[in-house]
């Protein structure tokens, strides 16, 4: 065979066998793609219920659409080919990221869902306390787990959002009490919790009182016992907000469930019958906070229909990088922002927005 055949012959076999490994090539990567959207003021498809369920107090009916915004992540046993990777980052309704940030190591998909689950809840909770404090209703206030140490022994089986009624017997009503009555233990000794579950599974309303054994450790900081979880003070509602949204979790919605709320409590329209989406966390202050995934976010807004985008300020600059045509960034930083925004949009006055430009 003449040697430039044979160069030719060599050079293809390498390429083939380059292409053959980049298909097979596995790469520590995860894909996000825009998710569905949902109307806050509407109804879900599967169940035909009302996303926000108002019992005890009147409340109005709503036109138009504050829709919360979702995105679709590959699980954490996903590993795309160098292949896949490559033509994901070349799309634009997709989003390519490593795999730790979305995973921490060694988190499983049931670690994941459970995560989000507990962050969707509390998220529920900050948007039902910003939506009354920014109406004036008055609420009280009652001791929960606001946050569980990942790999502590508390881990698996308190979870953020049960309610903390006592420790060893003795009731606790703040968390300086959970926390002498845990360092009373030598590290290694059992701390009987007395809590109400957040939610029962399969329902929407609290579970049963219950005691729960939870091992201690010896804190790397202190020396005293400790088992792996942040106390503090939820607030609790004189009237029932229900949010019936299943299979969404994270905290990212709590701005549109609080503006979801306040449209239904009060008389007036918030949109006109504008078609609003948004996103962006929410504290009990009505902070609005960022949140991850925008671009993706933003398409599953105009795909739906959006023409005006409730973005949270620390995420402006990404989104504005990447606007779908005939959608409009409004930039908010409070809830009450937001409510101002919206009377803009009802009135007209659209060239007054607050732009994620500025």
């Amino acid at each position: 065979m003449p040697r430039r055949s044979a160069t030719m012959l060599a050079a293809t076999l390498l390429l083939i066998a380059l292409l053959c490994a980049s298909v097979l090539m596995k790469v520590p990567y995860t894909e996000m793609s825009p998710g569905p959207t949902y109307n806050t003021l509407g109804v879900q498809e599967k169940t035909g219920t009302p996303v926000i369920t108002i019992t005890g107090h009147e409340s109005y009916p709503a036109s138009g659409h504050l829709n919360m915004t979702t995105v679709q992540v590959t699980g954490a046993k996903y590993e795309p080919s160098l292949v896949n990777a490559v033509v994901g980052w070349l799309r634009d309704d997709v989003l390519v990221v490593p795999h730790d940030n979305v995973y921490p190591k060694g988190q499983s998909d049931a670690d994941a869902k459970r995560q989000n689950a507990e962050e969707f809840a509390l998220s529920e909770d900050h948007a039902r306390t910003a939506a009354l404090s920014q109406l004036g209703i008055p609420m009280g206030s009652e001791l929960i787990v606001q946050a569980v140490t990942a790999g502590a022994p508390a881990e698996g089986r308190l979870h953020a959002g049960d309610q903390i009624v006592a420790v060893d017997g003795t009731p606790v009503a703040d968390a300086d009490a959970v926390a002498k009555a845990v360092t009373k233990h030598q590290p290694g000794e059992p701390a009987v919790f007395t809590v109400v579950p957040r939610v029962k599974e399969g329902s929407a309303e609290p579970g049963a009182r219950t005691d729960i054994s939870v091992p201690t450790v010896k804190s790397p900081d202190t020396g005293a016992a400790m088992v792996g979880i942040r106390p503090g003070l939820r607030h609790t509602y004189p009237f029932r907000i229900d949010i019936g949204l299943q299979d969404v979790g994270g905290p990212s919605a709590g701005l549109m469930f609080s503006l979801g709320i306040i449209d239904k409590l009060t008389p007036d329209d918030l949109t006109a019958g504008r078609f609003v989406a948004g996103t962006g966390t929410i504290d009990d202050a009505g902070q609005v906070g960022p949140i991850g995934g925008i671009s993706m976010k933003l398409i599953a807004a105009r795909e739906a229909g959006a023409e005006f985008f409730l973005t949270p300020a620390a995420n402006c600059a990404e989104a504005a990088k990447n606007t779908p045509s005939g959608l409009r960034l409004v930039k908010v930083e409070k809830l009450d922002g937001a409510l101002k925004a919206l009377e803009q949009v009802r009135s007209g006055q659209t060239s007054a927005l607050p732009s994620c430009a500025s």
